[in-house]
């Protein structure tokens, strides 16, 4: 026993002695990777080709000089591309990626799905120009064989056997928690960074989503929190929006929001996740949620028009959408709020998100405040939000501080948005103007804070409602009401819920009153 015992402490200063030389092996190497040359790949870009070229994307396909890396991260190329219905493969985007251990001392680019993710196929190596081919080798489904093991050879292998599996995996889970921690501690602050479609970037950092990259595709709109990307999560395409860090509160903000209990709504911007990246000065904050192509409702009307039922489709989800942040969820027990009453303090077009079956959701929480009942608003600011939409009260700074205060601001900012959807309506009669934002005419495209009070509070203006849209027996109703949104009395104003009711209303009077027209 006494000479097992021996042989075990042996083992162990072994392995002890293995790992540290591992350990210095790897930095060793890390530093020498770290002085090579910067790392050349080729680059393509699918969105930036123009249609006169040919489809394997030849005429695009140029030389790309990644960044040089230091503190041991490595630079690598990469491809991503897609099969369509015939099984064609067609080249997506090339380039440099950076820092990825999954990408680490692979010489060719080679994805080895089982089969592609929506079409899409994605592989990275390390190397001069090794992304100039790229393969699709799928690997086996069935494991490897199982060999049998060898019999034990003597009767006092027999005996020590089990003791010296014990001790085996109690020596390998302790050097196995090691290394966890030790990688944990050494790569806790490093992210990926993956390529833009701006020619010659320089790329920023990516999150890990569920330990699964983000690609930045697009920037799809600018506000004064930050960009809104289009992004690809795996096969996905996903909005992220990212702030700076002077911004941090607003993200803060956001996510505090959408992660209330029943926010999940139909027209309400659908949420995914938060993201940090970086340290300090430096330190990128990310909003995760779904994307929508047509965009901002705003951005839509620039360059559409829209029917009568398209303009009752989207007016009618867009209020159910601020009806539901308006409205407090009450348990059963009617003890307790389940979901608070949440103003938006920021409605405008540029923050009502269009979907595909042309449905409005909400978005843009930054300046949101959740009422929690029994409990003050707060130290907040009551003049906040866009001055174009800034209802009367908080132009002039006499904000009564209450929660029915706030949700009455939005009806306001609701009118001007039901002015822009019936402004772009081919159902008036007469021909559709060009789009522009409430009070352009009034005041211009810049207007200062002065130039609002001076017309929405002293003079009382309100955007121009044309006669020719009187004429039309639905748009006329939805001028009735946009009046009663923004009048001056806060008292007087609709509530979401009744401008909801309001515009459902009005389609089925519509179709009566064209049946009898017809008659």
């Amino acid at each position: 026993m006494s000479s097992f015992f021996s042989f075990l402490c042996l083992e162990i200063c072994v392995i002890v002695f293995l790992i540290s030389t591992d350990f210095k092996i790897t930095i060793n190497a890390m530093s020498v990777l770290s002085d090579r040359i910067t790392t050349r790949c080729e680059f393509y870009n699918h969105s930036m080709c123009s249609e006169s070229k040919n489809n394997s994307g030849q005429g695009c396909i140029r030389e790309e000089e990644c960044e040089l890396q230091g503190d041991g991260k490595r630079s690598h190329c990469y491809v991503v591309w897609k099969t369509d219905e015939n099984g064609n493969l067609n080249l997506t985007l090339k380039g440099c990626f950076l820092n990825n251990e999954g990408c680490y001392n692979k010489t060719e680019c080679i994805d080895r799905a089982q089969k592609p993710k929506n079409k899409y196929l994605f592989c990275c190596c390390e190397g001069d120009m090794c992304n100039q081919n790229f393969t699709w080798e799928p690997t086996p489904t069935e494991p490897p064989p199982i060999k049998a093991p060898n019999p034990v050879s003597n009767e006092m292998d027999n005996v020590y056997l089990p003791i010296w599996i014990f001790m085996s995996v109690l020596i390998i889970c302790a050097v196995g928690g090691f290394l966890v921690y030790w990688l944990y501690n050494r790569h806790k602050h490093v992210f990926n960074e993956l390529p833009t479609m701006e020619p010659n970037p320089r790329p920023p950092p990516s999150p890990y989503l569920d330990l699964r990259p983000i690609q930045l595709i697009e920037v799809k709109a600018r506000g004064r929190f930050g960009a809104v990307w289009k992004a690809l999560h795996k096969t996905e395409e996903v909005a992220v929006k990212v702030f700076p860090v002077q911004d941090k509160q607003s993200w803060l903000s956001e996510q505090e929001i959408y992660k209330l209990p029943y926010m999940d709504h139909p027209n309400v911007l659908q949420f995914i996740g938060v993201e940090k990246h970086g340290d300090n000065l430096q330190a990128e904050f990310w909003l995760i949620t779904e994307y929508h192509d047509h965009g901002s409702l705003c951005d839509y009307l620039k360059a559409h028009t829209l029917t009568w039922p398209e303009l009752c489709r989207i007016a009618e989800t867009m209020t159910m959408g601020l009806m539901h942040l308006h409205e407090d969820v009450r348990s059963k027990s009617l003890e307790h709020f389940v979901k608070p009453a949440i103003a938006h303090r920021d409605f405008k077009s540029k923050n009502v998100l269009l979907k595909s079956d042309m449905t409005a959701c909400i978005a843009d929480f930054g300046l949101a405040l959740i009422f929690y009942s029994g409990k003050s608003c707060g130290d907040t600011h009551g003049q906040v939000g866009t001055r174009r939409y800034m209802a009367p009260e908080v132009l002039e700074g006499a904000i009564n501080f209450t929660p029915d205060a706030f949700l009455r601001i939005d009806m306001y900012a609701c009118g001007l948005v039901l002015w822009e959807l019936v402004s772009r309506c081919i159902a008036q009669d007469g021909p559709v103007s060009d789009y522009r934002l409430p009070f352009e005419e009034e005041v211009g495209q810049h207007p200062t804070l002065e130039d609002m009070q001076e017309s929405v509070v002293q003079r009382k203006v309100r955007p121009t409602i044309p006669e020719t849209w009187r004429n039309h027996p639905g748009l006329v109703g939805i001028c009735d009401t946009m009046e009663e949104c923004w009048d001056h009395d806060a008292e007087a104003r609709l509530s979401a819920s009744c401008v909801m009711e309001r515009i459902t209303m009005l389609r089925p009077q519509l179709k009566r009153i064209i049946c009898k027209t017809v008659e």
